[in-house]
């Protein structure tokens, strides 16, 4: 088949297959990323290529992968551009003594004890050659992360945005996004690194000395231009048909500026895989100094996710999918293993949120809440994941483990939210009506 009729093909089976398995999930009441990963896991070895291995390969042939594989990229990219178009820290106002304690041991205590199960799997499940510190590292980090475009669409279902509960969840994801893609771009530069000292120093000097100018000179700058737009009245103007947090009508931008903020983002992302951290921490960068007065990340954010979520992200999700095998998951020990990971994952998160929570003064119920809304891993996991697998951190067995380890946390988060929420209007109500 030619090349291009080849991907046309896939991307037929690829977004087809999303929005079926988006819309079943949507009936059991999870989010319609829920079903976009089970896609993409199904049309892998695990299930596809078990079902009809010729059918698999020949539709999502070795080296037919290429196209896919860059598109599976530049979706990623994009996506991290949106959360941080989306990342608000106002939600921190009034709440800043819990919400930092509790996201600082939501990231501290599964870090730690991922770096300790690390310790344990180094020797059969870590990438050929590598050394340990990166291995219990990326471990720990992988172990940190929420999944916060994931829990933020969680509460908006549930009608929990204004209330405390959704107030303080969002406020301690908003920390922990910054956190943990901080950790994990420690975790690539040292990976990459190796034991050359000289290239650590120059990635870590390098990193530290882009952000610090990109957070002040260019949001300096970003600002006033912004400001500049609005006197000019050329402003974002409302439409109703943006999508994002679905709380009325969402601003919108011009292709133009849509365009110019996408170029952005991808030369953010170009000068941070040339440090030697990752690209997508470049755009999560991007879209973090990006003005928010008048609605222009928000706006922005709006278009971009338009293609990155109904397309881009789907290829991502397929292309995880095929690089994850359940099968290689055969002994029992593998199964032991997986068990531990998902025990450390959820004790971890869930454990070290609601522990906090509960010392800075929330009622078991709602601490215990707020450890399952930061217990959701989703898409930030997998693609913590995929950078682990890219960079040769960890094995195709571990990488298989940790996908369905994501998935599980993820799947668990409404349930087990709608059985502690029973009978607690004080945690549902809004605080302000």
């Amino acid at each position: 088949m030619p090349d291009l009729a080849l991907l046309l093909t896939q991307l037929l089976v690829i977004l087809a297959s999303a929005r079926v398995t988006g819309r079943i999930v949507r009936w059991a009441g999870q989010p319609r990323v829920i079903g976009e990963m089970i896609a993409g896991l199904a049309l892998g070895p695990s299930l596809f290529g078990a079902v009809a291995p010729r059918t698999m390969r020949a539709l999502f042939p070795d080296d037919g992968m290429m196209p896919l594989a860059t598109l599976s990229q530049l979706g990623v990219i994009l996506f991290m551009f949106v959360v941080g178009l989306r990342l608000d820290l106002s939600a921190l106002r009034g709440r800043v003594r819990s919400a930092i304690a509790i996201s600082h041991a939501s990231i501290v205590v599964p870090f730690v004890l991922g770096a300790v199960l690390g310790t344990w799997l180094h020797p059969e499940l870590a990438g050929r050659g590598v050394p340990l510190l990166p291995f219990i590292l990326f471990c720990g980090a992988a172990m940190s992360v929420t999944a916060f475009p994931v829990l933020a669409r969680i509460l908006s279902d549930r009608k929990l945005v204004g209330t405390r509960l959704g107030s303080v969840a969002t406020a301690c994801a908003a920390v922990d996004d910054v956190t943990a893609w901080c950790l994990l771009a420690a975790v690539v530069a040292v990976a990459r690194s190796g034991n050359a000292i000289e290239r650590f120093g120059f990635t870590l000097f390098g990193a530290a000395i882009y952000t610090t100018f990109c957070a002040t000179v260019v949001r300096r700058a970003l600002g006033a231009w912004s400001d500049r737009r609005q006197q000019l009245g050329i402003a974002p103007i409302p439409s109703e048909h943006a999508i994002g947090s679905g709380e009325g009508r969402t601003p919108s931008v011009g292709a133009e500026l849509v365009g110019l903020t996408v170029v952005f983002a991808l030369g953010s992302a170009l000068v941070t895989e040339l440090l030697g951290v990752h690209p997508l921490f470049g755009a999560f960068l991007a879209g973090t100094i990006a003005p928010r007065q008048h609605g222009l990340a928000r706006a922005i954010a709006d278009r971009v996710e338009d293609v990155v979520g109904t397309v881009l992200l789907p290829v991502f999700f397929v292309f995880t999918g095929l690089r994850t095998e359940i099968g290689l998951v055969t002994s029992a020990g593998l199964w032991g293993v997986f068990v531990a990971v998902l025990a450390v994952a959820v004790a971890g998160k869930l454990g070290g949120s609601a522990v906090a929570a509960r010392v800075t003064g929330a009622p078991w119920a709602e601490a215990l809440a707020i450890g399952v809304l930061m217990n959701t891993r989703g898409l930030m996991e997998l693609v913590i994941l995929n950078v682990g697998l890219e960079i040769g951190v960890i094995g195709r067995e571990l990488f298989a483990m940790m996908v369905v380890m994501a998935i599980v946390t993820t799947v668990m988060t409404s349930p087990t939210l709608t059985l502690l929420l029973e009978d607690k209007p004080e945690l549902t109500t809004p605080l302000v009506p």
